[in-house]
């Protein structure tokens, strides 16, 4: 009995020394470079969002935050290199939706979203929307709509690429109104956007800082912004959520996470660092450069957003049989 008693003070003294460590650990962190992987090339969208960021935290944190690509693979090398490194809060992913999006997309599964990594923080959104050719019959989503209803699948949208955001932002919308559309893959936005400019398609889905200047000087019209407000830089272009379809938002949203169990100290800790950074006029300057928006709150309001996400997608995936591209 005593033997026994001696090894369970044992057991509770060391968990009560770990207990407290974890707190220390949280004071002393970061005492070294934090790597932030993202799983695009260098320039795009998510580079300008890391790098600012990151910036903000080494400000705060008092270490470099440095970003290191890792593309291809529709984000799962990306999300490999981050799920198998050490969850001590030295590897970082800013992820984009397909973290949410890749489970359902994919068999087998890449990777457990429960199981390979934990919430971090929220960090914003930038809205999908709808252009086309101006010489395109349709000048608003109801227009759209009904021609698509008179003639299913009739007219085609170009996106990014298979099961990219925005190709999956634009079959939630086709869903939601009850319309057929044909989509056409593209290697990314820039080669979807001239077709569209050269009429080889009427339509494309992409983000709005893609479509930005060519709607102001007239080379595309925007018929619809997929968020869940109108975008500040196009004050005149409607929500689809304002064209019928209460409640409807598809958007590409940014976040960061950290290997499954990184130490929830150092979690909270870099959350808050988040957080302060989100509240600064550089960052939401240059989150509206990319023609996006800040997108304060807390851990577990992005963890319900990876969920929801999730469901969302897998239904979506399943009912319009989308497959990964080869």
């Amino acid at each position: 009995m005593r033997r026994q008693w001696i090894k369970g003070m044992a057991v509770a003294v060391s968990a009560g020394l770990l207990a407290a460590a974890l707190p220390v650990q949280a004071q002393n962190y970061p005492n070294r470079p934090v790597r932030i992987i993202i799983a695009f090339k260098s320039g795009g969208a998510v580079d300008v969002v890391a790098r600012t960021v990151g910036h903000a935290l080494q400000q705060s944190l008092g270490q470099p935050f440095v970003v290191e690509y890792k593309p291809g693979g529709a984000t799962n090398i990306a999300i490999k290199a981050l799920t198998e490194s050490a969850p001590d809060g030295y590897t970082l992913m800013l992820t984009a939706n397909n973290a949410a999006i890749n489970p359902a997309l994919f068999n087998p599964p890449p990777f457990d979203p429960e199981k390979d990594f934990v919430p971090v923080s929220m960090v914003g959104r930038v809205p999908v929307v709808i252009a086309a050719n101006p010489n395109f019959a349709a000048n608003t989503p109801a227009d759209l709509i009904k021609m698509a209803k008179e003639k299913p699948e009739a007219y085609s949208f170009g996106s990014p690429g298979n099961a990219s955001t925005p190709h999956l932002a634009f079959e939630l919308f086709a869903s939601a109104a009850g319309i057929k559309l044909r989509h056409v893959a593209y290697q990314g936005g820039v080669p979807a956007i001239n077709d569209t400019l050269g009429g080889h398609i009427p339509l494309v889905a992409t983000n709005a800082l893609e479509i930005s200047p060519l709607a102001k000087d007239g080379r595309l019209k925007v018929l619809a912004a997929l968020s869940a407000q109108r975008i500040p830089t196009m004050p005149n272009v409607p929500t689809i959520a304002e064209s019928g379809y209460p409640g409807f938002e598809a958007t590409v949203w940014y976040g960061f996470i950290a290997p499954r169990g990184t130490p929830p100290a150092v979690v909270n800790k870099l959350h808050g660092a988040i957080q302060a950074a989100l509240a600064t006029p550089d960052v939401q300057n240059r989150m509206a450069q990319v023609g996006g928006m800040v997108s304060p709150g807390s851990v577990d309001m992005f963890a319900s957003l990876l969920r929801s996400e999730r469901e969302r997608y897998a239904k979506l995936i399943k009912e319009a049989g989308i497959k990964p591209s080869n």
